[in-house]
């Protein structure tokens, strides 16, 4: 057993890669963002999500989930899991809720609108989530949509939060020049 600690830039780098390597980009979660806050604020822009994501992506928590996450689809693709753990992961079982369970527990962090957002995006499968969800070839993304849609939902509670806290701020500022 190697008792050295693991460098936060090696596990940052090491979720980074597999969420790249399982075929999702920061802006396939940014654009789930966007369109999960843009009712919410008309001057938001895609750069600001990406920015948002980003720093989700920069948690412990959320690096730590992904690569769980990833690592139990890509041993169910590979059929290393035995039974039947094996085939509970590989066919998504409805009722199985550990990928769900590990996704909500990673939005936890980020109050009750990544909370709500997270239900939602669950529910409906926005953006690439779909995708994912449709299982592309012989590809398994039993955790993998989930935690998409936990760091989409994190980062779109971010923005709430600070447009709230911007909204606040100018008001107080006025409230000092009147």
């Amino acid at each position: 057993m190697n008792s050295e600690r693991v460098h936060s830039r090696y596990v940052t780098s090491a979720a980074l890669k597999a969420l790249e390597e399982r075929g999702v980009s920061i802006k396939d979660i940014a654009d789930i963002v966007f369109e999960m806050q843009y009712e919410f604020n008309k001057t938001l822009t895609m750069e600001e999500c990406i920015e948002s994501v980003q720093r989700v992506l920069m948690k412990r928590e959320i690096q730590h989930a992904i690569l769980v996450g990833v690592e139990l689809d890509r041993l169910a693709e590979e059929k290393k899991l035995s039974e039947p753990l094996q085939s509970l992961i590989e066919q998504d079982e409805g009722l199985f809720g550990v990928d769900e369970t590990i996704a909500f527990g990673a939005v936890l962090g980020y109050g009750s609108i990544a909370v709500t957002t997270f239900g939602h995006l669950d529910k409906n499968k926005i953006g690439i989530i779909r995708e994912l969800d449709n299982k592309a070839g012989n590809r398994v993304h039993t955790f993998l949509d989930d935690m998409v849609a936990s760091i989409a939902a994190n980062a779109a509670s971010r923005i709430a939060h600070r447009i709230r806290d911007e909204e606040e701020r100018r008001m107080a500022e006025e409230e000092v020049f009147q």
